[in-house]
């Protein structure tokens, strides 16, 4: 059958969805910032904002990497969903905006007990780098406030830029069915995927590393780039299991794409798994007393437990579920994996960055408040997040119609 515009609107469900998102994350919002403040003030306030922004962020930027895979490698998988990555991709503008408050962290200095430093990146605090002289020699060359913020310029500039040539060549191909456009996406997805890779892992270096300066690994950028992209994957599988449910969309995602749907995830799922256990494998053996502390910190006070939940939920359960063909193809048994998926994503956040903030001497036990301000925080980013998500998404055809290869995708066959 033939695609054409008239047949691929969003469906008017989706307004609704929009209002509902928005109003949930502007009550959310509000209430995780009065909880923070109020339970532990700014340090709680950061520390919560931080995990949701990274997380929404994952998914834009990891939908961004997943689709110039696609134009790189083709394959009808990716066809029926592209409208869906190019909407996620073009809320790069909302989270430079959402980054204001992370930027303005680097100016609040809080003090906890004992007079220990609470702010959300100790090396923003010149109290606390005056005394440390590792953290002297690396203010001096890339821990520093002008420095990191120029970085965080250059990412969104670099992931909008990409965004921006993707989307605007796939509408034109839309517009005027230009074969020429499919190599032009091809030619901008080569570099931009080494774009990609160099930005994430800076931009995990600077806003997840650097919690702890004197902590490193060689490997966070690529889990945090394996995570990112496994939390786009599972949040379109969402949503294209959402719009299944209406027509005609009912007969646009088929039972095969969520076969290939589901063995992508399982391949990201077990791809983040791998890069977790070698950074703690590596990290164990060695027993090197700047680099074991970060482990020492989740093992005990409770988040040990956390961590526990974090394999179970975010790889053994997936990676059993997913082995099954029969789940693979349901797409709402698919899509509840999909959703266990991004809610372990979640804890795992919570699980990266909350025991960042146990210092020398403390007891790191785990706080429910913590998790309670982190979660709310992540709910309420989430909705505003969607909420643009969904206004982006209602701007074009949900199927870009004039795509070589998209009626052989529709019709399931040479998709692979």
């Amino acid at each position: 059958m033939a695609a054409t515009e008239a047949n691929y609107n969003p469906p008017p469900v989706v307004d609704s969805y929009q209002r509902t998102a928005l109003i949930v994350g502007v009550v959310g919002l509000l209430l995780a910032v009065a909880l923070a403040f109020l339970t532990g003030g700014p340090a709680r306030f950061f520390r919560s904002y931080l995990v949701g922004f990274v997380f929404w962020c994952g998914i834009a930027i990891g939908s961004l990497a997943i689709m110039m895979l696609h134009h790189l490698s083709g394959g009808g998988w990716g066809l029926v969903v592209r409208r869906i990555f190019e909407a996620a991709t073009r809320t790069v503008p909302l989270l430079a905006i959402l980054f204001i408050p992370i930027a303005v962290s680097l100016f609040v200095h809080p003090v906890g007990e004992g007079g220990h430093s609470q702010s959300l990146y100790e090396w923003s605090d010149h109290h606390v780098v005056e005394n440390d002289p590792i953290l002297q020699a690396k203010a001096k060359y890339y821990l520093n406030i002008p420095f990191f913020l120029g970085r965080a310029v250059f990412y969104f500039l670099v992931w909008g830029g990409l965004a921006f040539l993707l989307s605007r060549f796939s509408r034109r191909q839309d517009e005027t069915g230009d074969p020429r456009l499919k190599d032009w996406m091809q030619n901008v997805s080569g570099p931009g995927i080494l774009l990609f890779g160099l930005t994430v892992t800076f931009a995990s270096f600077d806003w997840m590393m650097s919690l702890e300066p004197h902590w490193f690994s060689t490997i966070y950028g690529f889990l945090i780039m394996a995570g990112w992209a496994l939390t786009a994957f599972a949040f379109v599988i969402l949503v294209a299991s959402i719009l299944q449910r209406h027509e005609p969309f009912t007969h646009v995602y088929l039972p095969a794409h969520f076969h290939d749907y589901g063995k992508l995830l399982l391949a990201f799922v077990m791809v983040y798994a791998y890069f977790s256990f070698s950074q703690f494998l590596i990290i164990w053996s060695a027993n090197l007393p700047e680099e074991i502390p970060w482990y020492l910190r989740r093992l005990r006070g409770g988040w040990q437990y956390v961590g526990l939940a974090v394999v179970l939920f975010h790889f053994a359960l997936p990676f059993v579920l997913l082995l099954s063909r029969t789940l693979k193809r349901n797409s709402r048994l698919l899509s509840r994996v999909a959703l266990m998926v991004l809610v372990a994503r979640m804890i795992d956040m919570v699980y990266l960055v909350s025991p960042a903030f146990v210092h020398e001497g403390q007891d790191p036990h785990f706080q429910p408040l913590d998790l309670l301000a982190m979660v709310g925080m992540t709910i309420g980013v989430g909705g505003i997040w969607l909420a643009y998500f969904i206004r982006e998404l209602k701007g074009r055809p949900l199927l870009p119609i004039n795509a070589p290869g998209l009626d052989e995708a529709l019709a399931a066959t040479g998709h692979h």
